[in-house]
């Protein structure tokens, strides 16, 4: 399963309506709610705010709702696109701007269900794997050293703080922890003990 990086956008239109698709990553329900909200007040004047989520670590967990489309022609077909992604821990808003014509219910589904499609056409993902802090202190001499040592071990969002010493904290694949502190402990000869949680 993969998960979505960040909030992205895209916009269709359908005989004068608009559709706009908005995914954002989201991890439970109760985003869902603040989702739905803070989609209605950015777009007050929208018809409909349809909904449709995935998430947990297999996808299989959902949500989605019509908002008074006609039954099933809109969160369903939204969220079929979804579960056929591989995305999950994401939701997509689908914003409808009505624009004079009765789509029917064929039409709607295509357009919800192409709505999310075009969102998820461009949208950044990364594989869902487990992740672990870190948290290292090590002396000058081994600066250069250590900060390689973390890279290789696939640590991101690394955070460096100077003092007498020098401490690295950040995150990594939980799967590679032992094999950093493994590689810390021989670095530093045993002087400096790697912190995971």
């Amino acid at each position: 399963m993969n998960i979505l990086l960040h909030r992205h956008e895209a916009e269709i239109e359908i005989k004068k309506s608009r559709f706009i698709a908005i995914a954002y990553p989201c991890e439970s329900p109760q985003q869902i709610k603040e989702l739905v909200s803070q989609t209605r007040r950015e777009h007050p004047q929208a018809t409909h705010v349809v909904h449709a989520a995935v998430m947990g670590a297999q996808g299989n967990s959902f949500s989605m709702s019509d908002d008074h489309e006609p039954k099933n022609t809109a969160g369903r077909p939204a969220l079929e696109v979804l579960k056929g992604s591989g995305i999950t821990n994401i939701a997509v808003m689908v914003v409808r701007y009505f624009g004079g014509t009765l789509l029917g219910t064929g039409g709607l589904v295509k357009a919800y269900g192409d709505s999310v499609k075009a969102v998820l056409d461009g949208a950044e993902t990364e594989e869902l794997i487990e992740k672990s802090t870190f948290h290292v202190v090590t002396s000058y001499d081994l600066y250069e050293q250590m900060k390689k040592l973390l890279t290789e071990h696939g640590c991101t969002a690394i955070q460096e703080e100077f003092t007498t010493d020098i401490s690295f904290s950040g995150t990594l694949p939980t799967a590679n922890a032992q094999a950093l502190a493994t590689a810390v402990t021989e670095l530093s000869s045993g002087r400096n003990t790697i912190l995971i949680q």
